[in-house]
């Protein structure tokens, strides 16, 4: 503590014309422990009612100078209050001082400093009085408020809201009605993020640090950023040696002192329950709200957990007010249509009536009667309670893996087969992957070589051909066809070798050998021999069908021995099964449940899947029962494809959409896929890898990366990979007819009403 003290007594009574510096010279300044300062407790009173002279300030010129350390025991003890110590500005004096012989070269600073001797005997300065209309920068244009925490409803009824530094009444800021605020809140692009400062009264725009504080707390974060939650725990009392004493250990309780009113407090409280006026534990009665009228021993219910509040009564409209405007007013007509009407076909149960002023308005005299109507309606209408998920639509999305890690699948166009003149409505591919042969409207059947493009050869039928289908074994080079209602089976000479189109033709005509049963009740079909223009054309067989309905579809069986024929418009006959090693025809139903669309036999077991205008029937062929059928939920289907390993289903249908079916999982699709903008017209599996695709009236083509695990509790992986578009063009409203996967590469072939057929790579 530094403190001023005098060299000697004497040197106040003698020196009494000596300088300033010959008194700065003996002052010095002392720096006391405590027990010096009881020791010089008995000096402190001698001088501490003394006054200020001039021996006891110096000149400012030399407030800076450095002072020299008393030694102990001759300096003069003095218990300052803190802040109270003398310091070089505490040596600047006013005018009253200067009278008495101080030194007058003073700054004009010092000089408006004024001085008295404080309670310490030392000088206090009295500083100028602020001046409140002082121009200033802007922080000082709004005043603070220096009442402290004080409740803002203690100046409701007064014209100012506090008082500023100086003592000031601050006033109340003017108030505006709603639309004021509105305005203010227009112009005020900062209206945003400001906030009411309830202690001036007055809008006060948030900083970045408070808008950043506002957001952490709304998203459930702690408001400091630097907060850590997770900061290691300090063990304030440990088992391990420390090497130097803990200095912040809490308080222990043993020094606790407790409050002596808290004290008094609770004696009261005690005394008042030893005297029964406060009774511990007594429950207060609550009276209750409704009081039953026709029942005296009337119990309150507890309110059901699924309790669903009533709904708020409509609000009244303009034209139920006693004064409405003019066009809210119905004219003699209207009254006496509405009057006329049945109150049920009343579209308001009310008519608007006008009245001078609200003393003329009668009581409401259907007050009772819709109030009845209210309870009616809340005890015969059901309600439900919608709950509504917080959930972040992005997280709903599945996460599908990138197209390229799916590679390969089909990408680009890269042939165009153009010999057609109509629409070319099917294809079909070899087992090899060598040839392709089509199937058009022009009555022609083509051959084609898949990797030049090159047509080999060209059949001419009689008729438009509807369905064409490659043998799927390799040893037999075949294919069939049908034509109105007729099924035929060409042998394409020129791409085999001479002992495979022996065995294929040995195949295929030994039938007629067989000793078939004519029965005329029976008879389906007529297993005929060709013309020799047509043996000549490579035609060995030609199945004609007793009905003379157009045969839509044709598909073979794995083995090759087996394939069908539908006919959607022939009834119970449109599904027949051809057996072509025999040359015998079944009729696996009786009756068909529907009209028949398309017909697939199942690539390993023994089953017949049906497709109908909305369903999938799966028969059982050994047992003949059927097993499953499934809901596909379209309105017409289109085509049917099996997966090649036969726990899976995919259907098109004429409202633009693809169905997959998981046979172990349900009957209803696994996954619905919409993304064509016209009718699906087929849908095709790959044989070997994970793709399928769908062909559409839209001129597009839609791959799939489909992938099937083995393993039963994984489902499908569905991906869309690729759209393939600017190949077909849209012909009377009609695009891609049939697509084909090739049986080894990840290529496609498709064909369209624009007479081309299309391969992509």
């Amino acid at each position: 503590m530094f403190r001023v003290s005098k060299k000697r007594a004497e040197i106040k009574e003698n020196d009494e014309n000596t300088s300033d510096e010959d008194i700065i010279s003996n002052l010095e300044i002392d720096m006391f422990s405590e027990e010096e300062q009881d020791s010089d407790s008995s000096t402190e009173s001698i001088d501490k009612h003394k006054s200020i002279n001039e021996d006891d300030i110096t000149d400012k010129s030399q407030g800076n100078e450095k002072f020299n350390d008393e030694t102990p025991g001759e300096s003069d003890s003095d218990e300052y209050i803190t802040g109270d110590s003398l310091d070089e500005n505490d040596l600047d004096l006013g005018e009253e001082y200067v009278e008495k012989g101080f030194d007058k070269t003073l700054s004009k600073e010092a000089q408006d400093v004024y001085y008295v001797v404080g309670a310490n005997g030392h000088p206090r300065k009295i500083l100028p009085e602020i001046d409140p209309v002082y121009d200033s920068d802007s922080s000082t244009e709004n005043p603070s408020n220096t009442i402290g925490n004080v409740p803002m409803e203690w100046y409701e009824d007064y014209p100012h809201i506090g008082y500023d530094v100086d003592g000031k009444k601050i006033m109340k800021p003017a108030k505006g009605d709603e639309l004021d605020k509105f305005l203010e809140n227009m112009e005020d692009p900062d209206s945003w993020i400001s906030a009411k400062d309830n202690l001036l009264q007055q809008n006060v725009k948030l900083t970045d640090e408070e808008l950043e504080i506002i957001r952490r707390i709304q998203m459930g974060s702690f408001p400091e950023q630097d907060f850590d939650p997770y900061e290691p725990t300090v063990e304030w009392f440990t088992s391990k040696p420390e090497v130097m004493p803990l200095n912040a250990t809490p308080e222990p309780k043993r020094r606790f002192i407790p409050s002596k009113w808290e004290a008094k407090r609770i004696m009261k409280i005690v005394r008042a329950i030893r005297q029964g006026r406060i009774v511990p534990g007594k429950t207060q009665v609550q009276k209750p709200r409704f009081y039953n009228l026709w029942n005296e021993n009337d119990q309150p219910r507890e309110e059901h957990p699924m309790h669903i509040p009533a709904p708020k009564m409509k609000l009244p409209d303009h034209d139920e007010s006693y004064n409405p405007p003019t066009e809210y007013l119905l004219t003699e007509k209207e009254k006496e249509e509405w009057e006329k009407m049945d109150p049920e076909d009343r579209e308001k149960n009310y008519m608007p009536q006008k009245h001078s002023c609200l003393r003329t308005v009668p009581a409401y005299n259907r007050f009772i009667q819709e109030r009845f109507d209210r309870c009616l309606d809340l005890y015969l209408s059901p309600r439900v309670r919608k709950n509504k998920l917080n959930i972040d639509p992005e997280s709903l999305i599945p996460k599908l893996p990138n197209p390229k890690d799916l590679q390969p699948f089909p990408t680009s166009l890269t042939l165009s087969y153009d010999a057609h003149t109509d629409r070319v409505r099917c294809i079909s591919i070899d087992p090899t992957g060598l040839w392709l042969i089509s199937g058009s409207d022009d009555k022609t059947i083509r051959l084609w070589e898949i990797i030049t493009g090159r047509c080999v050869k060209t059949w001419e039928l009689e008729d438009i051909i509807y369905s064409v289908a490659w043998c799927p074994v390799r040893e037999i080079c075949a294919f069939i066809f049908s034509c109105s209602n007729k099924v035929g089976v060409i042998l394409p000479t020129g791409i085999c070798d001479e002992e495979v189109a022996l065995s294929t033709s040995q195949y295929v005509t030994s039938g007629f050998n067989s000793s078939r049963r004519d029965d005329e009740k029976a008879k389906l079909v007529d297993w005929m021999k060709p013309t020799d223009g047509q043996n000549e054309n490579g035609i060995l067989v030609i199945i004609q069908h007793v009905h003379n309905k157009t045969i839509k579809q044709i598909t073979w069986h794995r083995k090759g021995d087996y394939f069908s024929a539908i006919a959607p418009d022939a009834g119970n006959q449109g599904i027949l099964i051809h057996q072509l090693t025999r040359h015998q025809t079944q009729q696996p139903f009786r009756k068909t449940r529907g009209i028949v669309q398309c017909v697939k036999f199942h690539p390993i077991k023994p089953l017949f899947f049906v497709a109908t205008q909305r369903y999938v029937r799966v028969y059982n062929l050994m047992k003949q029962e059927l097993i499953k059928t499934l809901q596909s939920g379209v309105k017409w289907i289109s085509s049917l494809d099996v997966h090649p390993m036969g726990d899976n289903v995919i259907i098109g249908s004429y409202d633009k959409k693809l169905c997959w079916f998981d046979l172990d999982l349900s009957p209803r699709p696994y996954r619905t896929l919409c993304y064509h903008t016209k009718a699906v017209r087929n849908v095709v599996y790959h044989k070997r890898l994970p793709l399928f695709a769908s062909c559409s009236d839209d001129g597009t083509l839609q791959i799939f990366h489909g992938m099937v695990y083995n393993d039963l509790l994984q489902n499908p992986l569905i991906v869309p990979v690729k759209v393939l578009k600017a190949g077909h063009r849209v012909v009377d409203s009609l695009g891609v007819l049939n697509c084909e996967f090739h049986p080894t590469q990840p290529w496609i072939i498709s064909s369209g009403a624009d007479h081309t057929i299309k391969l992509w790579t």
